[in-house]
């Protein structure tokens, strides 16, 4: 059975170059052997987390999609952007939209025991390696669990060449082993679930 892995960017800008790296590693992901749902978080908005808001309305339509998404997927693949040496504020708070337990619902269901692959691409020198260790963090606290290699895309806006994928074969390289690593474990994920 093949693996399904669940792909998307931190990010909702159209020339996001997290979003390019997203596309490109759920490709390398899909010739690894997995079955790839790239998606676009610009297609599930949610107000901002609020207690009061979820206690008067329960989970935002958008934020039960998500999360019923990430259910269904062995995996997950994150292309992190870096705002402020940190993590974005969309992926922020969809993480915490769907980290939130429903009544019968084991806590974390969403994320405990998956596994998941992060890369950033940023136009600064560290390629935006300083926010994947928050995305690192809080998965972590959430049960994910995270392959230790990562790939960080430094000066991003030079780093693509015109078919979409990396100009450095070392990078490259790093995205092809990184993406296979990720559909062999989410391979022995499925023969023992």
């Amino acid at each position: 059975m093949q693996p399904k892995i669940l792909a998307f960017a931190g990010s909702t800008r159209t020339q996001s170059h997290n979003k390019k790296l997203a596309a490109l590693a759920a490709r390398a992901a899909e010739g690894a052997g997995a079955q790839v749902t790239l998606i676009d978080l610009r297609e599930f908005p949610m107000p901002f987390y609020d207690g009061d808001l979820e206690a008067q309305s329960g989970l935002p339509e958008k934020a039960k999609a998500l999360k019923q998404l990430m259910v269904d997927h062995h995996a997950l693949l994150l292309s992190c952007p870096e705002y402020n040496s940190s993590i974005s504020a969309v992926l922020k708070n969809a993480i915490d939209w769907v980290s939130r337990p429903q009544p019968n619902e084991v806590p974390a269901i969403a994320f405990k025991g998956k596994w998941a692959a992060l890369v950033a691409a940023s136009p600064g020198n560290l390629g935006g390696l300083r926010g994947l260790f928050t995305v690192r963090q809080v998965l972590t606290t959430l049960g994910v669990i995270v392959l230790p290699t990562q790939l960080a895309v430094a000066r991003a806006h030079d780093a693509f060449a015109e078919d979409g994928s990396l100009k450095d074969a070392a990078q490259q390289s790093t995205l092809t082993g990184l993406t296979g690593d990720l559909v062999r474990y989410a391979k022995a994920t499925v023969v023992f679930s």
